[in-house]
């Protein structure tokens, strides 16, 4: 059973609402009627707070306070105070008290014993940071243990060196480097 246009006289398959020719009202077609529809797509406004972009900025901004606690400042601040250079006498911080109490220069008493061992053992302990040879420095009597995962990397052999002579003049005789684990790399006399 077919249509047939009022407008123009085509037969019209049934279903069509409009003649496929002239594009006129169909007789018997339901009219359309106008149902107001929500928006849709992206014409939908979003409301609240933009949690994903806070987040993901928090997450970047921890990254980079991490990165700068990690990697950074491997040097003391130039406001620091010198470090005592080993067999040298240190000064006492002045204070505007100690000013006017103060003893010539050249009447100061000449160190007691030997240096402090911790001294030259935080320098190394520094020196394998700046050569990113990452250990840790431990004493243990007479003895100075290196615990580090690069005990066989070819630039642990300077930096040893270079320390050796002033863990000597701490009092200290053997030094040991140590993975990990535990297992023993190297002993070598100071």
């Amino acid at each position: 059973m077919s249509a047939t246009c009022a407008a123009c006289g085509v037969a019209v398959i049934p279903g069509y609402v409009r003649c496929p020719r002239c594009g006129a009202q169909l007789a018997g077609a339901p009219q359309r009627r106008l149902v107001a529809t929500p928006a849709g797509g992206t014409a939908i406004a979003r409301r609240g707070v933009p949690v994903v972009p806070i987040v993901l900025g928090l997450a970047a901004l921890a990254g980079v306070i991490a990165a700068v606690v990690l990697f950074g400042a491997d040097e003391p601040a130039a406001t620091a105070e010198p470090e005592p250079v080993a067999g040298e006498a240190t000064p006492a911080p002045r204070t505007p008290a100690a000013a006017d109490d103060e003893e010539p220069p050249g009447t100061a008493s000449a160190p007691t014993g030997a240096p402090d061992p911790s001294v030259p053992a935080g320098h190394l302990r520094r020196a394998l940071t700046r050569e990113r040879l990452w250990g840790t420095v431990e004493l243990s009597g007479t003895r100075v243990d290196v615990r580090s995962g690069a005990c066989d990397d070819p630039a642990m052999g300077p930096v040893i060196d270079a320390a050796a002579s002033p863990l000597r003049e701490a009092g200290l005789t053997r030094l040991r480097c140590l993975e990990q684990s535990g297992r023993v790399v190297f002993e070598r006399d100071l």
